[in-house]
């Protein structure tokens, strides 16, 4: 029996959004139109200022990327994908950049799961040695362009499916060892499924969540991390 780590991406190993990314290089390539941006541009505004949520601003930004993605051909994005990686794959968290290092070592099977596109964090992931990813998967027409549909979003809304599906599928993996990380709300079911949940640079949501469980809590800083 293999144990296993799942990781959250965005704001948890990239210092940013890769869906927040995308949908910029989309836009300036012009595959979205310019107003993509201003329509998450509120909630932005309000998350930057403590008004608002991350995730709030997050289910924008996936709202305007459903929204503009029909039509757009998939050749064209999967190259926007790999520019933006080529350009943003080293903006990393160091701690969790060492831990996923530091498991692959002990054997470790890790997973990542995302709501960013499956496209980009395939880019993203491969370049840490992930050895299964999770994402959003957009349902592409027969003229290989979007359809603007999403498969199985139930699935991806939840977290927790995902752990479940990757038990039901690789019995070879335990539980017993098994860990997650993530640093918001979003990633409470996920962090509920494991035996040693890390809430990293949590938000007040999961912090509070956590203090209440026992739960690791490990900040970064510039270049300083701790433990609270």
């Amino acid at each position: 029996m293999k144990p296993v780590a799942f990781f959250d991406i965005d704001g948890t190993i990239f210092r940013s959004s890769l869906l927040v990314e995308l949908v910029e290089a989309l836009v300036e390539e012009g595959s979205f139109p310019a107003e993509a941006i201003f329509e998450y541009a509120d909630s932005h505004e309000r998350w930057r200022n403590r008004e608002g949520t991350y995730d709030e601003y997050i289910a924008d930004v996936v709202d305007s990327f459903v929204r503009h993605i029909k039509g757009v051909h998939y050749g064209t994005f999967a190259d926007l994908a790999r520019k933006v990686v080529r350009l943003q794959s080293k903006h990393v968290y160091r701690y969790t950049r060492d831990l996923i290092q530091q498991l692959r070592a002990e054997g470790y099977t890790t997973i990542a799961i995302s709501q960013s596109p499956k496209t980009i964090l395939d880019e993203f992931c491969r370049q840490y040695g992930f050895d299964k990813v999770y994402g959003r998967i957009y349902e592409i027409g027969p003229n290989d362009c979007f359809t603007g549909a999403v498969t199985a979003e139930d699935l991806i809304q939840d977290k927790s499916k995902i752990v479940e599906r990757v038990y039901d599928r690789s019995p070879e993996l335990s539980p017993a060892a098994s860990i997650a990380v993530g640093d918001t709300e979003g990633d409470i079911s996920l962090l509920e499924s494991v035996a040693r949940p890390i809430c990293f640079n949590p938000n007040f949501v999961l912090y509070a969540h956590a203090k209440e469980k026992g739960w690791e809590v490990v900040v970064e800083r510039k270049d300083v991390i701790y433990k609270l």
